[in-house]
């Protein structure tokens, strides 16, 4: 059973962090342009519209692709759960690795957005 909670625990991170972070960039980036905190690309950081822009973006993708990436892990749970435990570890091992994919992954789309409707200045076209 303490496998099974863990397993469950483990599996959620990802799905839940993109929610919340999605949720909280789509609503507001943070204050200031920073090294620390946020989404931080050359682009995104060139002056604060991109800033603004990148973050709501990204906020944007990070909160649908999470609640997408929910449903699918509680799926994946239900499934892996009836295995034996040495299998169940291992698939939820190697899905945990996948779930990382689509929260990278909103990168290349935020990028292209802030690429076609910044020039290379950070002005709007």
């Amino acid at each position: 059973m303490v496998v099974k909670i863990t397993l469950f625990v483990c599996s959620m991170l990802v799905p839940l962090t993109m929610i919340g972070f999605g949720y909280y960039f789509y609503r507001h980036a943070p204050k200031e342009i920073n090294d620390i905190f946020g989404y931080r690309t050359s682009m995104s950081m060139l002056n604060e519209d991109t800033w603004q822009f990148a973050h709501h973006y990204a906020g944007n993708l990070w909160l649908k692709w999470g609640i997408a990436l929910l449903v699918f892990t509680i799926i994946f749970i239900l499934w892996v759960f009836q295995m034996d435990e040495e299998r169940m570890s291992i698939m939820s091992t190697i899905f945990m690795c996948i779930q990382i994919i689509p929260l990278i992954a909103a990168i290349i789309p935020t990028e292209k957005a802030l690429r076609k409707t910044f020039d290379k200045e950070g002005n709007r076209k």
